[in-house]
């Protein structure tokens, strides 16, 4: 289940740091192919929204100032909403939420260890970085869902997420030194491919390289061109 931490079958060259080009035309998916099913979803992008909250608290903890921890407060809250917006779903269908979130608790813990970055500034980055690409992914894959759920997951991974304030405490710290900006670049091309792998053991393959990789695609140069945004916003160069 947990492929992304070995060698993928399908090959998807990642990470692909450039914006879509709209002078391209991309085929247009149909995300009901690539999503999986209900409870998979809702207990992936559950455990990773309650993963989110874990890796911001963390950040908290370590924050230099008073200031920087109410910063992050905001985002911590917000994360843990959408994870139990999240288990509320999974409870409409089951009655015990956890062991649908199990299976996927080992995979994206590994996968935290390595994006976890070696001090505070690479963390708060990490944070920063993948939590987008992670709700934009999960947000893609609602749009293939059945039913109802799928607009409901929709409005809960895309609500406002109150990470604008990491972001801020990036950008002044990137300004007061140039040297840690260098750095946090390289450190946010680096976790990008981890964090796609993550996204590609979430979706429905077929088993066909050739067709799955054009189904992938126009997902994930979406998805980077967005983590580009991000890193433009803080002044560094995806």
């Amino acid at each position: 289940m947990f492929g992304f931490l070995r060698r993928p079958k399908v090959r998807i060259d990642i990470p692909r740091l450039k914006p879509r080009d709209d002078s391209v035309s991309y085929p247009k998916v149909n995300l009901a192919e690539l999503t999986p099913e209900v409870l998979p979803y809702l207990g992936q992008a559950a455990y990773v929204q309650l993963a989110i909250f874990e890796e911001i608290s963390d950040a908290m903890n370590g924050a230099p100032t008073v200031g920087a921890k109410q910063a992050l407060a905001p985002a911590a809250g917000q994360a843990l909403d959408k994870h139990e917006r999240l288990v509320a779903e999974i409870r409409r269908r089951v009655d015990t939420p956890s062991e649908v979130i199990e299976p996927f608790v080992a995979g994206i813990d590994r996968y935290r260890v390595l994006v976890k970055g070696s001090d505070w500034y690479e963390q708060l980055a990490s944070v920063y970085l993948t939590a987008g690409i992670l709700d934009d992914f999960f947000t893609l894959l609602a749009a293939g869902l059945p039913g109802d759920i799928g607009p409901r997951c929709v409005a809960v991974l895309d609500a406002d997420t109150a990470r604008q304030a990491v972001a801020g405490l990036l950008g002044e710290a990137i300004t007061d030194d140039p040297v840690l900006g260098s750095r946090l670049a390289m450190w946010g091309r680096r976790v990008v491919g981890d964090t796609l792998l993550v996204c590609r053991s979430a979706i429905h393959l077929t088993g066909n390289p050739q067709s799955d990789e054009q189904r992938i695609e126009p997902v994930f140069t979406e998805m980077i061109a967005a983590h580009t945004r991000r890193m433009d916003g803080l002044g560094l160069t995806a």
